[in-house]
C-alpha cells in the first residue's frame, strides 16, 4: 500500500511539472511570437485634444450558457452596450478588465472565437485595447446538472473548427492561448503575456502612454498604465509575491522618482477594497453616509466585496508610491464606487456585459487623463447614454496625508478640498433611482 501511495504521488506531481511545462512553453512562444511582430508606437494623448480617454469595460461574460437562445441573446445585449459608449464617449483606448468570456459555459475547445466577438467594438472602430484576465476566462467547463435530467444532454452547435469526430470539445483554453490568439488576430491589441516566471499568472505588463509631442518609444510618457493578473479560475484568486517584486522593479525602473502618474488595473478586489468599503444597503440614500463613507464616489452599493483570498503585498508596495493614484477592477457586478485608501482611490469599474449576474443597468467606467495642465478625471457612461459619479483629482491631492487608516478616517485637511471635486449632477436628467449620485 507504502508503494501505491509513493508512486500515486509521483504521478501527480509529475502530471503537475508536465502541465506547468507546457504552460511555460506556451507563454514563451507567445512573447517571442510578440517580439518578432512590427513593433508599433506606444498609445499617446491626441493632440488635437490635449486628452487621452479610457473606455473600461468589464465582465462581459460573453459565451454563457451558449447552447440556449438566451445566451448568444445576452452577447447581442452587451454589444450594443459597448457600441453606445464608445460612439457617445469616443475614447482612445479601451481596456478589457476580465471575465471577457465564461469560459466553464463555453463547450468549444477554441474561447477565443468568443473573445474575439467581444473585443470586436472596438476593433471594428480603430480602437486600440489591452486585456487582462479574470477568473472566469479560463475556468474549466461546468457540466449542467439539469443535462444528467430525463430531457439529457441539448443538442450543441459547434463549429467545424474545433469539432473532433463531429462533437464538441469541454477542454477550455488557456490564458496563454487566449493571448496568443489576441495578439496575432489584432493589430490594435497592446496586450502581452507577460514574463514566464509569473505563471501561471498572465497578462502582467506595462504600456506607456506619450505625450502628444513625443515621436518615439524611448521618452518619458505622461502616464504608466499597470497591467495585473490577479487569479482564479485554473488557479488561486491572489496576486502573488513574484508579481509585487516584478511590480517594484519594473516601477523602480520605469519611475525611480516616481514622478510619472501610476494607474494600476486588474480583476478581483484586494483585501483593501473590503475594508474601505461602504455598508451595503438596500436604501439607496444610505449608501454612501457616515465616516469615511461620506467620501466614496458611486450609485450602486448592493453586494458585499468578494476580494482575492490574501494579500501579499502589492497594497503596501502601490501605497507606498505617491505615483499611484488609482487601481481600477471589476469583478463584483453590483459594485461601481471609488473609495480613498491611503494615498491612493481604489474603484471598480461598472458591470458592462449582460452576461453574469445582476439586473443593474449596464454602462463603463471611464478615465481621462489631460495633458496641459494634467489632470485625471474619471466618471461612469451608462447605456442609456446618462453618465455620472464624477470625479477629478490632482497628483499632489494627497501628499503628506493620510487620508484613511483600517479603521476610518484619522483627519482630512483642508487641502483635500482644494485638489479634489465631485459633480454630483447627472449629464441628463433620469429618474431612475440607482442612476442617482451619491458622495459629498
Amino acid at each position: 500500500m507504502q508503494w501505491v501511495v509513493l508512486v500515486l504521488v509521483l504521478s501527480i506531481s509529475g502530471s503537475i511539472v508536465n502541465v506547468f511545462g507546457e504552460a511555460m512553453m506556451i507563454n514563451r512562444c507567445c512573447n517571442e511570437r510578440l517580439a518578432n511582430s512590427s513593433t508599433k508606437p506606444y498609445p499617446g494623448v491626441s493632440s488635437d485634444s490635449g486628452r487621452f480617454k479610457i473606455a473600461l469595460f468589464a465582465d462581459l461574460h460573453y459565451g454563457e450558457n451558449s447552447w440556449t437562445d438566451w445566451g448568444p441573446a445576452q452577447d447581442v445585449k452587451s454589444e450594443i452596450v459597448m457600441s453606445r459608449i464608445l460612439d457617445a464617449e469616443k475614447p482612445d483606448f479601451v481596456v478589457f478588465l476580465g471575465d471577457v468570456v465564461t469560459a466553464n459555459n463555453i463547450a468549444i475547445r477554441n474561447a477565443s472565437l468568443y473573445w474575439e466577438k467581444a473585443l470586436s467594438p472596438a476593433r471594428n472602430r480603430g480602437i486600440s485595447l489591452a486585456s487582462v484576465f479574470g477568473n472566469h476566462d479560463d475556468m474549466a467547463f461546468e457540466w449542467p446538472s439539469d443535462w444528467f435530467s430525463s430531457s439529457g444532454i441539448p443538442d450543441l452547435v459547434c463549429s467545424e473548427e474545433n469539432n473532433m469526430c463531429s462533437s464538441c470539445s469541454f477542454e477550455g483554453t488557456s490564458r496563454s492561448q487566449l493571448m496568443i490568439n489576441e495578439i496575432e488576430n489584432n493589430n490594435l491589441s497592446y496586450s502581452r503575456c507577460g514574463p514566464s516566471d509569473l505563471l501561471p499568472g498572465v497578462s502582467n505588463y506595462v504600456l506607456p502612454v506619450h505625450h502628444s509631442c513625443q515621436t518615439n518609444n524611448d521618452s518619458p510618457p505622461l502616464v504608466l498604465l499597470y497591467f495585473l493578473d490577479s487569479g482564479g479560475g485554473s488557479y488561486p484568486e491572489i496576486i502573488s509575491n513574484a508579481q509585487v517584486n516584478w511590480f517594484r522593479t519594473q516601477s523602480s525602473h520605469l519611475n525611480p522618482k516616481m514622478s510619472i502618474p501610476e494607474l494600476v488595473f486588474w480583476h478581483i478586489p484586494s483585501l483593501a477594497y473590503k475594508k474601505v468599503a461602504p455598508p451595503t444597503s438596500s436604501q439607496q440614500d444610505r449608501l454612501f453616509s457616515g465616516g469615511n463613507r461620506k467620501h466614496c464616489v458611486g450609485s450602486i452599493n448592493y453586494e458585499t466585496v468578494d476580494p482575492q483570498e490574501t494579500e501579499l503585498g502589492i497594497m503596501d508596495l502601490l501605497s507606498s508610491r505617491p505615483s499611484v493614484k488609482a487601481v481600477f477592477v471589476g469583478h463584483n457586478h453590483g459594485l461601481d464606487w471609488c473609495c480613498p485608501w491611503r494615498n491612493l482611490w481604489l474603484c471598480f469599474a461598472r458591470h458592462t456585459g449582460y452576461g453574469g449576474y445582476g439586473n443593474w443597468a449596464r454602462g463603463a467606467r471611464m478615465i481621462q487623463i489631460t495633458e496641459d495642465p494634467f489632470s485625471l478625471s474619471s466618471w461612469i457612461r451608462m447605456e442609456d447614454d446618462t453618465s455620472h459619479s464624477h470625479i477629478y483629482f490632482d497628483g499632489k491631492a494627497f501628499d503628506g496625508m493620510q487620508l484613511i487608516s483600517d479603521l476610518g478616517i484619522h483627519h482630512v485637511l483642508s487641502k483635500f478640498w482644494l485638489h479634489f471635486c465631485v459633480i454630483t449632477t447627472l449629464d441628463v436628467a433620469s429618474s431612475n433611482s440607482q442612476n442617482q449620485i451619491y458622495g459629498f
